[in-house]
């Protein structure tokens, strides 16, 4: 498997010399990094040609790397049903860029480029509907980012007398920033079955 992978990168590498800067096969996949500029042209190849047909867009995701200028890495992974084989494409993108839609390409595409953008506030060019999908519609922030804080920025609740649902600035009492590390398993009295062996009892 991982041969014919290998020999699968050869051929991409080959046939779409400007679009690959490099390749790896990790766990049964083959693993491409992307330039933005051909990616479109890329998918389309990885989709037509006889010898890849990765018809299947499986799902597209993000991984954010504060500390670099291209400051995320959009990944794409597509499943050839012909071939049995699976491709992931890694493309950095930095926070301006925008990213070509494939929605064109892999209709599928639409919802998996709503998520990324999102969570991570990632724009795609072209794309038919580019709105939240899993966030509210006054949504402040991008929750996948690594910079955005675990508590939100607004807190939701239903207020009875208004009848209706309040939005306001997250409120954290001072009890509920007391934390405990200690495992519950420290400090109890009684000791397990097997905890004796360890002790030479």
């Amino acid at each position: 498997m991982s041969e014919a992978l290998r020999e699968l990168a050869a051929l991409i590498e080959l046939k779409q010399p400007e679009a690959v800067h490099s390749s790896a096969v990790a766990f049964g996949e083959l693993t491409l990094v992307v330039d933005l500029a051909h990616l479109e042209a890329l998918v389309e190849f990885l989709r037509d040609d006889a010898a890849c047909r990765f018809s299947t867009l499986v799902d597209i995701t993000a991984v954010d790397h504060p500390e670099r200028p291209a400051r995320f890495d959009v990944v794409y992974h597509f499943l050839s049903m012909y071939r049995n084989h699976r491709i992931r494409l890694k493309v950095a993108v930095r926070e301006e860029d925008m990213v070509p839609s494939l929605v064109d390409l892999h209709p599928s595409a639409n919802w998996f480029e709503r998520e990324v953008f999102d969570m991570f506030g990632i724009l795609f060019s072209g794309h038919p509907d580019l709105r939240r999908i899993l966030t509210d519609y006054g949504f402040r922030g991008y929750p996948l980012r690594k910079d955005f804080p675990t508590t939100g920025y607004t807190e939701v609740r239903y207020d009875e007398a208004l009848k209706r649902v309040v939005y306001e600035p997250v409120k954290l009492v001072q009890e509920y920033r007391m934390f405990d590390f200690m495992s519950p398993w420290e400090g109890a009295e009684y000791i397990l079955p097997g905890d004796q062996k360890a002790e030479g009892k």
